[in-house]
């Protein structure tokens, strides 16, 4: 099972949300058609999707492949998150214990 947050990346490849993003995926997939046949057919299926989850799976296997490839993946991804959502980036990742609230703008109280 991949992270979470390559679930997140592959979501937003299938909906083509992040500007370049998905032409770098493209690139590095080029030369593992199995790759480049997983990307395509995720292309606007559910965040919840078995396509969805096999492109996260396909994601995960080239990071641990490419270092250098996960370390940009991440780091596109990271700026994409901020500049979409008004320079604020809400992440969770690994193992969480207990209540989290994730927030850009609250007014009035939050109780659990």
């Amino acid at each position: 099972m991949p992270e979470p947050v390559l679930i997140s990346i592959a979501a937003a490849l299938a909906g083509k949300a992040v500007s370049g993003l998905y032409e770098f995926v493209k690139r590095k997939f080029t030369d593992r058609p199995g790759a480049v046949s997983t990307l395509e057919a995720a292309a606007g299926a559910e965040a919840d999707s078995p396509e969805v989850a096999a492109l996260g799976e396909e994601l995960a296997r080239a990071e641990a492949e490419d270092p250098d490839f996960a370390a940009e993946l991440r780091e596109r991804w990271r700026t994409a998150s901020v500049e979409q959502h008004g320079g604020v980036n809400n992440q969770i990742s690994g193992t969480v214990s207990g209540k989290v609230v994730q927030a850009r703008d609250i007014r009035g109280d939050i109780s659990f």
